[in-house]
């Protein structure tokens, strides 16, 4: 009922100073699915200051045909009202099916603000979205009740759908040089800023834990641990190998570590170079929020254990034999 006036797929992208985030990547290779799917254009939308044409392209290079830019010095900082009136003024021009944003700080306060504003239904935090073959509504995915479910919701009766989506759930396609597209520059009209807020600074809280989101290796330990001192050995090794320390749920609900440093989808998603298991079985929730790392190594004494099976490399033995024999060898090796 609405293929003949919704018609475009939008990833919401962002960037700072100029620069596109990571995530914008991540969008498009969700957004090129699903588009592919409706046979619909794929149009990544940027809210933001001045950004030239050249890191416009690398949205196309990786897999948007169409970029809608909103540029003005004015939008350089993100303020939720201006910036909602300028995509709902986007989304009543141009009609997008569907649009998803990243469940970042602006994308968790954008996305809700929006939809409400044009009557359209939003799904918070997903790990999963697919096109239903009947219909063309999209199936959203995302964990329920603290994880323990996974819930996939629609909204057929309303236009756009609108989901929000883990970062680093989904790795970015690499650039294809020989893409082309189209960047339109719509003009921004003043009349849309809310001069009702206003940003008078910003303070980065320089006391915050490590982002495990970001980094390139984290080392993880789960109930095999058996208590809080058994971490000791994950602090050590995370250490030699320059990473942090993650934790699976079962870890943090018995207090071994606290709760910023928990993987999986009650927790953070993480795809980092090299992803350490140590001690940890691998239940559904934890492989979600891992199982896209580029090399896992699992240590686990039971060889059935759900993790091997994501694993690049397994270990089947004791953690508390395998962790300090990693840990002598590393240092072996950087002593050299």
């Amino acid at each position: 009922m609405f293929s003949m006036t919704y018609k475009e797929v939008w990833t919401l992208a962002e960037a700072e100073d100029g620069k596109l985030r990571q995530v914008s990547y991540e969008l498009l290779t969700r957004g090129r699915k699903l588009a592919d799917e409706l046979k619909a254009n794929l149009c990544s939308v940027l809210i933001g200051g001045n950004t030239g044409d050249e890191e416009l392209r690398q949205l196309i290079k990786r897999g948007a045909d169409k970029v809608y830019f909103v540029g003005s010095e004015i939008l350089q900082s993100f303020t939720v009202e201006t910036y909602s009136n300028v995509l709902v003024d986007l989304i009543k021009n141009h009609k997008p099916e569907i649009v998803i944003a990243a469940a970042t700080t602006m994308g968790r306060t954008l996305m809700p603000h929006v939809s409400i504003r044009v009557n359209a239904g939003l799904t918070a935090d997903c790990t999963g979205l697919e096109i239903e073959s009947d219909t063309g509504n999209l199936l959203q995915t995302r964990p329920a009740i603290g994880g323990n479910i996974l819930a996939t919701i629609k909204t057929p009766s309303h236009r756009p759908q609108m989901a929000t989506v883990r970062p680093r759930s989904t790795r970015p396609a690499p650039p294809d040089e020989n893409r082309t597209g189209e960047i339109v520059r719509e003009v921004f009209n003043t009349a849309l800023i809310d001069n009702r807020v206003k940003r008078i600074g910003f303070h980065k809280n320089e006391d915050q834990e490590i982002d495990i989101q970001s980094a390139d290796v984290v080392v993880s330990g789960g109930k095999g641990l058996k208590k809080k001192e058994g971490f000791t050995l994950v602090w050590e090794l995370a250490k030699k190998l320059d990473g942090v320390v993650g934790a699976s749920r079962d870890a943090v609900d018995r207090g071994w570590i606290n709760y910023p440093h928990q993987v999986g989808l009650s927790g953070k998603t993480v795809t980092p170079k090299l992803y350490v298991a140590a001690g940890i079985s691998g239940s559904i929730q934890h492989l979600a929020g891992m199982k896209t790392a580029e090399n896992i190594v699992a240590i686990n004494i039971d060889p059935e254990a759900q993790i091997f099976k994501v694993a690049d490399f397994g270990i089947v033995g004791d953690v508390f034999e395998i962790l300090p024999l990693l840990i002598e060898r590393l240092e072996e090796v950087r002593s050299k």
